[in-house]
């Protein structure tokens, strides 16, 4: 459905993408995660058609058709990363302008104004609207053309719960449709729940593709458990170590890095050494840290 076969853009000496192939099948959800500059955006504009590929080539559809081509333009619909609509319009308004555009049936609107949890301020200036409205109103004008493929610039960005609770319920029913989703985010909350894969960019380059459960592992293996005892107790540590190898003293904590389901064993292992635990803390991996190792790996 989506197929980026050694995709690279360069501008002038600075190369946002470089080599990055990529496929997306019919009815998958597939989040492109990343920190700030890491090439996200100018791979969803290059899906979109809206940037041509300095080299290499990305395909929409099958047969495969150049993504600025129109017909495969026609095939999905793009949420920027920030959208602005003129504030003196109403959401209606703003809708009945996009519907005509894309020549879709009169009914549409008030469907997609539910959807995106709106319904009750389409009548509304847009200029009465918070940050995480207008992204809602943004995320109701991505899905008027209901279109199989639905390209989405960190959707979760600005938007408040309400907004949110909307945009997980439309990925559900679009997977369950079998709608394809290719959405970037740099925070896990937003896609552990709704991602089948994860494509993680690195200074423009793809490091890695991973399953829900692959990223699961990676970032329960970078957890820690800090285990407060309070003064250092050497057969402690000795203990724990047997586990942990990696465990050490902090000022009156035990800190051991590893997956979660070792804490009960590292638990179990300070009891029986003699340790009182006064108080503990668990801390998943966090993505940064996974990045900053991809990156290491991929050089």
């Amino acid at each position: 459905m989506i197929a980026f076969r050694r995709f690279s853009k360069h501008y002038g000496a600075h190369r946002a993408v470089d080599s990055v192939s990529l496929e997306i099948d019919v009815g998958e959800v597939i989040a492109l995660l990343g920190p700030n500059g890491s090439g996200k955006t100018t791979c969803l504009k290059a899906a979109a058609g809206l940037i041509h590929p300095s080299s290499g080539e990305v395909l929409i559809g099958r047969p495969g058709l150049a993504a600025a081509r129109p017909e495969a333009r026609r095939a999905l619909s793009f949420l920027p990363q920030k959208v602005s609509f003129p504030e003196s319009l109403t959401g209606n308004e703003v809708l009945e302008f996009y519907r005509r555009l894309r020549s879709v049936p009169a009914g549409r609107s008030a469907e997609v104004l539910h959807v995106a949890a709106l319904n009750g301020s389409g009548g509304r200036g847009v200029g009465t609207y918070s940050g995480g409205m207008v992204q809602r109103l943004g995320l109701a004008v991505a899905l008027l053309p209901d279109a199989p493929i639905l390209l989405l610039d960190e959707p979760t960005a600005s938007l408040d719960p309400d907004g949110l609770c909307a945009f997980y319920g439309l990925a559900e029913r679009r997977r369950q449709e079998g709608k394809t989703i290719f959405f970037s985010s740099h925070q896990r909350g937003d896609v552990e729940r709704l991602a089948d894969r994860f494509a993680i960019l690195v200074e423009g380059r793809l490091i890695a593709v991973l399953t829900q459960q692959e990223l699961a592992d990676r970032l329960s293996n970078r957890g820690v458990l800090r285990l407060r005892i309070g003064p250092e107790q050497a057969s402690v540590l000795t203990r724990v170590r047997e586990l942990a190898p990696t465990a050490l003293w902090s000022h009156d904590e035990l800190i051991v890095p590893g997956p979660a389901a070792q804490r009960p064993a590292i638990i179990d292992a300070v009891r029986a050494a003699g340790g009182a635990i006064l108080g503990l803390t668990a801390q998943e991996g966090r993505l940064d840290g996974l990045y900053a190792e991809l990156a290491r790996e991929a050089r």
